[in-house]
């Protein structure tokens, strides 16, 4: 790992908003392709997700979510469940940011592919007594297009169509399938 990436690594801790709003872009800009710190920062990523500070967990979960293509290891497939764990976050801002990058697990291969529509889908029943439940199931099959179009997996979309059935009310049935309709 360079010192650059060092530095930004160190930055998303900052208590400074400027300096860590700019840690994540460089960092998110960085993590679009295939890096080889992965590993070297996994650790202290994973950490990030129970920080204290909200801003952390939303800028690692989201790292995390870009890392999985730099994971030829699977260490995604033992750590899923606590990246999943930040779309319940206490501030629902960190559980949308965690939510809407999350398909990117679904790009790094078969076995996490299963992982992220499992947890999709368990994700998409749970959140029924929650109070954003809409804005949830709607990042949720967000999701889904975005992993379809990424990878054209007839099981991605047939998993999303399938949520959107179980979708009670017309109208946000309606909704949901809009998204597949663009």
């Amino acid at each position: 790992m360079d010192k650059i990436i060092r530095t930004h690594l160190d930055s998303v801790h900052s208590e400074n908003g400027q300096i860590q709003f700019k840690a994540y872009d460089y960092l998110m800009k960085e993590t679009e392709q295939s890096v080889d710190w992965a590993y070297e920062a996994w650790d202290e990523l994973v950490d990030g997700l129970t920080h204290k500070d909200n801003h952390v967990r939303a800028i690692t979960s989201q790292l995390l979510s870009n890392l999985a293509k730099s994971d030829p290891k699977g260490r995604m497939l033992k750590d899923f469940e606590a990246l999943l764990a930040v779309t319940k976050d206490e501030r629902f801002v960190t559980a949308r940011h965690c939510l809407q990058s999350l398909w990117k697990v679904g790009l790094a291969g078969r076995k996490q592919q299963k992982l992220l529509l499992d947890g999709f889908t368990r994700r998409f029943e749970e959140c029924v007594s929650e109070k954003n439940c809409t804005l949830i199931r709607y990042d949720i099959i967000q999701g889904l297009q975005n992993l379809y179009n990424a990878n054209t997996d007839e099981l991605v979309k047939q998993t999303a169509l399938a949520l959107i059935e179980t979708e009670s009310d017309l109208k946000y049935r309606k909704k949901y399938a809009g998204v597949w309709k663009k």
